[in-house]
């Protein structure tokens, strides 16, 4: 949650100095409905703790909104957002705990600093299109995107404080009394019918927003609120020192009418055509020097957007840019339009040779994750395991199952796919070919299940592990591994060994145990620094994510070497939050939730690229020689170029009508015979073209 700022009510006499189990250390700000307070959890984190004022405590109504406030943040988590760690709305002081996320308000930086150059201009545009589509993707209409609402996070903007509007804010009142917003950056519907408002009014506030990064004011400044919400109702948007490239898309923004304005997409992909790539520097703005020089006068005066002239100029750049978006828009999409409706028989579409898109196997049963073997796709879905034909899509078998897949996609071992449910008492495999049960087994209950090497590695809660052999089913072994505990494997494509670790220590150290699943023998073991998740191995070094345990954020990369016992760190130039990697050679490729993907060689110590992508929320990187691929949680599969991470294509998004769910992780993309699999919200499974991304 963003630290309130904003020196409205002073703090109160009798702040309290816990919240739940959050011990309050400082006051980070003061608004009209709460305080905000610095605060850390029993085990250290650091959080941004909202306590509502002991006024409004008292008022039934309040307590209403203050519920609705934390759903609505609860929903929107993400990756551009604050996520909502805790709350408790029925509390005597009711009050709501986020990640605190360091960094300055938007209002406060240009105060600071003043108007941000055009680059940071564009990027901040694009990080808040992008945060109001994840916004709206919800449900939820934030209605008071302002400046001190922005937060500038060292990955990209954070929208913050959703669903109570403050009495300092703003005099004016709807016909109940209740604020409705902040008039220089309210839409003209809010004062025409605030109770019609949609997701449109919240795309007015970016433009408006947009006008005060660029230019320290609104596009309607008075100082008078009654005389800014006529402005807003009828006069035209003041732009002048508006980037020229920009204005045009702002103007957009501003547009009087709801349905005039753009949707946040279609200002990504506008985005793209000002500039060609988003910008990969860092965001939050370094101070400026006090003696920084300033551009002299220009030769000739280019009309200003916020005038007459610029006005006209403004809307043939309009015209243009409509064009390049109707451009972008006509290209051949996967399937458009020849597909069934959700929850008919699968049945899949061809595009060019290989390319097809099959409708789920079974409705409503969320996004299938798959794996390629024995020529065919196999994939859990919620319920079922089922085959397609690689070639075609075409369904092959289904194979019903009684539990929930685990995270990841059905295992082909032994010559037979291992469902790998969270039926923890019982195994199966099946036919590839037929989708028959070859074997079944039950066990007693376990903690963890892990493939390896042709072997199943079940975790008892009393840390004992069972391998069992995925091709008849019998046991192997079954005993405890030392120094772990209770161990939970991780198992990596090639590397005939599976990866145990434990932390511990005030340090922290984590204690590394490569085991061979065949034998249960331990093959070596390491005391390495910090808290490590493997995340790869290249044919003997092994590759680690060090992870800040305060925050959860990924802060570095190691690579150890078992053979000569050499560790090389790697220190991120920002933390990750939601980190995905995989490696591809020497090459540790990472997706951060905020939509930072970058290539870092651990051999030569040295980050080659960094993008900043437009997914939010995204799977772990598939890799090849020649591009990397991401599967986003709209569905969309974006490539990548490996050498310099510049974006190559991407197909469109598919969102099933349980857009609101947010899964735990994202399928990986799969790699096989010069195509790529993927799928996407609504159950589609689709194959593309791997050596031609640009012409998804």
């Amino acid at each position: 949650m963003a630290p309130e700022r904003n020196t409205g009510a002073g703090a109160e006499a009798e702040l309290p100095e816990y919240a739940g189990h959050y011990r309050l250390e400082s006051c980070l700000g003061s608004g009209g409905m709460g305080v905000v307070h610095l605060a850390r959890s029993t085990s250290g984190m650091k959080l941004a703790v909202k306590v509502v004022h002991a006024d409004f405590a008292k008022d039934p109504e309040f307590r209403g909104r203050f519920r609705q406030e934390v759903a609505a943040a609860r929903r929107v988590s993400g990756a551009f957002t604050a996520p909502v760690v805790d709350a408790d709305p029925e509390a005597e002081r009711p009050w709501m705990a986020t990640q605190f996320i360091p960094g300055p308000t938007l209002s406060e930086e240009v105060k600071r600093n003043g108007p941000m150059p055009p680059a940071q201009l564009r990027r901040l545009m694009a990080g808040l299109a992008e945060a109001l589509r994840d916004i709206h993707r919800v449900g939820v209409v934030h209605r008071d995107l302002k400046p001190s609402n922005v937060l500038l996070a060292e990955d990209g903007p954070k929208v913050i404080d959703f669903g109570i509007s403050r009495p300092k804010d703003s005099e004016l009142r709807t016909e109940t009394g209740k604020l409705i917003g902040t008039p220089p950056f309210m839409a003209p519907e809010q004062f025409r019918r605030p109770r019609e408002v949609g997701p449109a009014a919240d795309i007015f506030a970016l433009g408006s927003v947009m006008v005060h990064a660029a230019t320290g004011r609104g596009p309607f400044d008075s100082d008078s609120p009654y005389i800014v919400a006529y402005q807003v109702v009828h006069d035209e948007p003041d732009l002048t020192d508006v980037p020229e490239n920009l204005a045009p898309l702002v103007l957009r923004c501003l547009a009087k009418e709801p349905e005039d304005r753009p949707t946040p997409d279609e200002l990504m992909r506008e985005l793209r055509a000002v500039a060609a790539s988003y910008d990969t520097q860092a965001f939050i703005p370094a101070q400026r020097a006090i003696d920084e020089a300033r551009p002299g006068p220009q030769a000739e005066r280019k009309p200003e957007p916020g005038s007459r002239r610029g006005r006209k100029a403004l809307l043939g750049a309009v015209a243009l840019l409509l064009v390049a978006g109707g451009a972008l828009a006509s290209l051949p999409l996967l399937g458009k339009g020849s597909e069934k409706a959700p929850g008919a028989e699968p049945t899949s579409t061809a595009a060019r040779f290989g390319e097809w898109a099959a409708k789920p196997v079974v409705a409503d049963g969320g996004m299938p994750d798959c794996v390629f073997g024995a020529g065919k796709l196999i994939c859990g879905q919620t319920g079922v395991v089922f085959a397609l034909a690689a070639s075609d899509g075409a369904l092959l078998w289904r194979h019903s199952v009684a539990a929930t897949p685990r995270s990841g996609p059905p295992a082909l071992s032994g010559g037979l796919v291992q469902p790998l449910t969270d039926d923890t008492g019982r195994l199966e495999a099946l036919d590839p070919t037929t989708g028959k049960a070859r074997w079944q087994r039950n066990m007693t209950a376990n903690n963890g299940l892990q493939l390896a090497d042709g072997v199943l590695l079940l975790t008892g809660s009393d840390g004992t592990v069972t391998a069992v052999d995925s091709a008849s089913g019998t046991t192997k072994w079954r005993h405890r591994v030392p120094g772990q505990g209770t161990p939970y494997f991780a198992s990596f494509a090639g590397d005939r060994l599976a990866y145990a670790t434990i932390t511990s220590g005030a340090g922290p150290e984590t204690r590394v145990t490569a085991l061979d699943p065949a034998t249960g023998d331990v093959r070596w073991n390491a005391l390495l620094k910090g808290t490590l998740k493997p995340v790869g191995s290249s044919g003997g070094p092994v590759y680690f994510l060090v992870v800040d345990n305060a925050t959860g954020a990924t802060k570095a990369l190691v690579r150890y070497d078992p053979e000569s016992k050499s560790v090389r760190r790697m220190p991120l130039p920002v933390p990750r939050f939601g980190a995905r990697a995989s490696v591809h050679g020497n090459v540790v490729y990472l997706l951060g939730s905020g939509g930072s993907l970058e290539a870092v060689d651990m051999a030569a110590r040295k980050r080659l690229w960094h993008l900043e992508t437009s997914v939010s929320r995204g799977s772990v990187p598939a890799v090849d020689a020649r591009h990397v691929y991401v599967t986003a949680a709209d569905g969309r599969l974006l490539a990548v170029d490996a050498r310099n991470g510049e974006l190559l294509g991407q197909t469109r998004a598919r969102l099933g009508k349980n857009s609101d769910q947010v899964m735990a992780a994202l399928p990986t993309p799969v790699l096989a015979h010069n195509h790529v699999y993927a799928t996407a919200p609504d159950g589609t499974v689709f194959a593309v073209d791997a050596r031609d991304p640009s012409g998804w």
